[in-house]
């Protein structure tokens, strides 16, 4: 069974950093790449970034792109994945999930787009104040 449980969320100041962790358990070869995402209240699901547990690609979405790092910690039996994030501003306020799925996500039209994963973690509160 897929298991994710993420951790580290938290108040923090606007300009500080935040490192969220994502304990991931049971994964099988189905589930090679791990993503983060966010939801805000009344906004659409975003994608934010995603590593392959394959090869260690990555990818990265827009709004966090150059102020983030994804990275990955491979256990035997558990694969912990990071999302350090950097210059918080109040507008990155959401709950953030980790999932799970067997690809990143497709190249259409020049544009990346994540995938809609299998598997996804409780989320974990993130609230950036001024």
């Amino acid at each position: 069974e897929v298991k994710l449980v993420e951790s580290g969320g938290g108040l923090v100041q606007a300009g500080r950093s935040l490192r969220l962790s994502c304990a991931a358990s049971g994964l099988t070869s189905d589930e090679q790449a791990i993503l983060w995402f966010r939801q805000a209240p009344g906004k659409e699901r975003e994608g934010l970034a995603c590593i392959s547990t394959f090869d260690g690609s990555t990818a990265y979405g827009d709004s966090v792109k150059g102020r983030s790092t994804i990275s990955s910690d491979n256990a035997k039996t558990q694969t912990t994945v990071f999302l350090q994030m950097n210059s918080l501003k109040p507008d990155d306020t959401a709950v953030y999930y980790c999932a799970a799925d067997l690809i990143c996500g497709t190249n259409h039209g020049g544009s990346f787009y994540f995938v809609d994963p299998d598997y996804w973690g409780q989320g974990t509160q993130v609230t950036v104040s001024l």
